[in-house]
């Protein structure tokens, strides 16, 4: 999930012992700290293991929150300390170091990733890791995953085999503008005419309050972007610039204090690692019990001397781990995700033993990529050179990213002329053998697996979709403006997936199409979770789209679907108590209101749970279709379809399922479960008429649902809407 990132100022001599590294107690640390390095070793223990699934420190992640410090106090002590001898600072020449520091061991994982992908890993995977990939060269991958973890679309995407680069994108992105910060407080300083530390802590001040508080809102308010953005990571750099600032007056701290404070921050590190979970919100006001005690330790371990926390971190081992530290967490992600994408998933076990044998490619790129460049004289003589080299390097993981996007559309099958899906059944689908898993189709597959998570209902790109953290009811409208008759769609994106074939018969008749949809929010006066939490805003949501179709929007029919078969009645124990009646007394409260108001209502029922990425699983056995088969009996026993069933049947619904005209008295409430068709046999096929049923989860293929408009309009003909 993440990367511990290099902050080395001066590397070791080669051959150096790492063990005999002097402390410096100068502002900038021209020398590396061994106390330091050893803390380096210890994020690294932290993060690595947590990331193979061994949870003895199930808040392992905290370490890179500890980079981040370190960061932040090895750059703006070398910038300071720059500023001291020259009077100024090199912009040139800072950004040469870092990139002829960084650029050139980032660009050969990277490259290697796009091998290993190309040769173990789905090629229903190599669009989107592609990208992920020509993001990272460019260090703005972790805006990407911020977009895509709030993506209700991207929710089945697996971790990317690059994700790790989130904080090394983090990191590029300071070091752009924090010399700028530090030029200016220093200008600032000459000008009023005041020690330039007081002007550069008063801009330190200015960058992390505004950045704390922002970070302790979103980690609430929106927790999935919060982990990745820079706006909420910066005020973490901040803390250790401000243990730089004040580095000369650490370093005279009396022994017993140096000695608290160093072992009192390593504690404090310790602990949140051991008590904080994947659930702790982040990085909130949680993160400042690892930023603090980082700084704490850096604060008092120079002072501290040999009885601090060096004392158990000066030894080769740990040394060691320190001094490769940027090595091994280039190369330990990849190699998990690619392992875990190649063969189904691994064991912890196998994991660990992944994360050690890295150390083999971390050395191996340590000492003939990053240690020859980053040593080179003539390097070091011309900072344009470095940067030059840097960007040649950058350019070459950007090729490696393009070059995986490029061979999906070359290995793209395209669109088949016979595509007709649910088409080709008969009025007895479970009879027919069109219906049946074969394991190939003549004549090609649409849309094509690789697309298949793109094969979805406009509204998305129409920012209909309602997000998960937003309770306001959004609408989007299809067909005629002036229409005799409207139809609502309302639900989750259960509901959402029906709206094209919706949009057909449109179209064809005087009807309006308004869309109300929310991901992952059943429209059931009952509360859900999310999460393993109350769904708030679900709730809110449901009420507000009610109070809408029961007065100014009311609408002549509501088609509403959802997944969700459960409803909270209480909590014990920590967890919430979840209910399948609780979810039929609140579908049956919210139709019940909805036709009391004067509309029809017309329950769509859920669509059978696969249990597996049926379009993967198409992608990679397109001759062996029937190993991407489900049951059908579990399928459906797995959906909302039979908590739906309850409710409307407790209603007293017209069911259409079977197709037989209802009574002319009959309704207002209507229940179709449209199974046979998506499912007509007891073994799920994953295509039907050269066409793929299924995207994301148990969600029908935008295609697939354009083929049912026929099923769906004779159904609605029967609700009594008109022709």
């Amino acid at each position: 999930m993440m990367t511990l990132l290099d902050t080395r100022t001066t590397p070791a001599p080669a051959g150096a012992a790492p063990g005999r590294r002097r402390s410096a107690n100068t502002r900038g640390n021209s020398r590396i700290r061994v106390d330091i390095e050893g803390l380096r070793a210890i994020a690294t223990l932290l993060v690595l293991p947590y990331h193979a699934g061994l949870m003895l420190f199930p808040g392992g992640f905290v370490g890179v929150d500890v980079f981040f410090v370190i960061s932040g106090f090895v750059i703006t002590g070398q910038l300071l300390k720059e500023v001291d001898r020259s009077g100024r600072i090199s912009l040139l020449a800072f950004y040469a170091r870092r990139a002829k520091r960084l650029l050139p061991a980032s660009a050969v994982v990277l490259v290697a990733t796009s091998v290993m992908l190309w040769l173990w890993v789905p090629r229903i995977r190599w669009e989107t890791t592609g990208g992920d990939i020509v993001a990272s060269a460019l260090y703005f991958v972790n805006w990407r995953l911020a977009d895509r973890s709030v993506d209700y679309l991207a929710e089945d995407v697996p971790p990317s085999a690059v994700q790790h680069f989130w904080s090394l994108a983090v990191e590029e992105q300071f070091y752009v503008f924090w010399p700028l910060l530090l030029i200016g407080a220093d200008w600032l300083a000459r000008r009023l005419r005041v020690r330039r530390d007081l002007t550069v802590l008063a801009g330190l001040a200015l960058v992390a309050v505004p950045s704390l508080l922002w970070a302790v809102h979103q980690a609430s308010a929106n927790p999935e972007r919060a982990y990745f953005v820079t706006t909420t990571r910066v005020w973490e750099f901040t803390v250790g610039a401000v243990v730089a600032v004040l580095a000369t007056r650490a370093a005279r701290l009396p022994r017993p204090v140096a000695l608290a404070l160093a072992w009192a921050g390593l504690a404090l590190i310790l602990l949140a690692a051991r008590i904080y979970t994947a659930e702790t919100t982040w990085p909130g006001a949680y993160a400042l019990v690892p930023t603090v005690g980082t700084a704490l330790f850096i604060a008092g371990g120079d002072a501290a001397g040999r009885f601090g926390p060096v004392s158990i971190l000066k030894n080769g081992f740990m040394q060691f781990l320190g001094y490769l530290t940027y090595s091994l967490y280039l190369w330990h992600w990849p190699l998990l995700i690619v392992a875990r994408e190649h063969f189904g998933g691994i064991s912890v076990t196998t994991g660990l033993l992944i994360v050690v044998l890295c150390v083999v490619p971390a050395w191996l790129s340590f000492h003939l990529v990053e240690n020859p460049i980053r040593n080179a004289r003539s390097l070091s003589r011309s900072p344009r050179a470095a940067l030059s080299l840097g960007l040649n390097f950058t350019l070459l993981g950007v090729a490696a990213g393009l070059a995986l996007v490029v061979a999906v559309g070359a290995t793209s099958t395209g669109v088949p002329a016979n595509a007709q899906g649910a088409a080709v059944l008969s009025s007895a689908p479970t009879a027919d053998r069109a219906g049946k898993p074969v394991d190939r189709v003549s004549g090609g597959i649409t849309p094509d697996p690789v697309k298949a998570p793109e094969d979805v209902p406009g509204l998305y790109a129409d920012g209909c979709q309602v997000s998960t953290t937003s309770s306001d009811p959004v609408s989007c409208s299809y067909g005629p403006k002036d229409a005799g008759t409207t139809i609502a769609v309302v639900g989750d994106s259960k509901a959402a997936q029906w709206v094209p074939a919706l949009e057909i018969l449109a179209r064809e008749h005087d009807w309006r199409v308004v869309t109300y949809t929310k991901s992952a929010c059943q429209f059931s006066a009952a509360e859900i979770s999310l999460d393993g939490a109350p769904y708030a805003s679900c709730t809110a949501w449901g009420r507000n789209v009610l109070d809408r179709l029961t007065t100014k929007d009311r609408p002549d029919l509501v088609l509403t679907a959802g997944q969700r078969d459960s409803g909270i009645v209480g909590e014990s124990d920590g967890e919430l108590d979840l209910s399948e009646d609780a979810m039929v007394t609140g579908l049956g409260d919210m139709w019940r209101r909805l036709t009391d108001s004067g509309s029809k209502v017309l329950v769509l029922a859920d669509t059978p749970q696969t249990f597996q990425q049926v379009y993967a699983c198409v992608s990679e056995h397109p001759d062996e279709l029937t190993r991407c088969t489900y049951d059908r009996a579990k399928g459906i026993a797995g959906s909302g379809a039979p908590v739906q069933k309850r409710a409307a049947g407790a209603l007293g619904a017209v069911d259409l399922t079977d197709g037989k005209a209802p009574r002319r008295d009959a309704g207002p409430l209507y229940y179709l479960d449209l199974v046979d068709w998506i499912c007509p046999s007891s073994a799920c096929p994953p295509v039907i008429g050269n066409v793929l049923i299924y995207r994301q989860g148990s969600h029908l293929t935008k295609t697939y649902v354009e083929t049912l408009a026929p099923r769906l309009e004779k159904a609605l003909l029967e609700a009594g809407l008109p022709a």
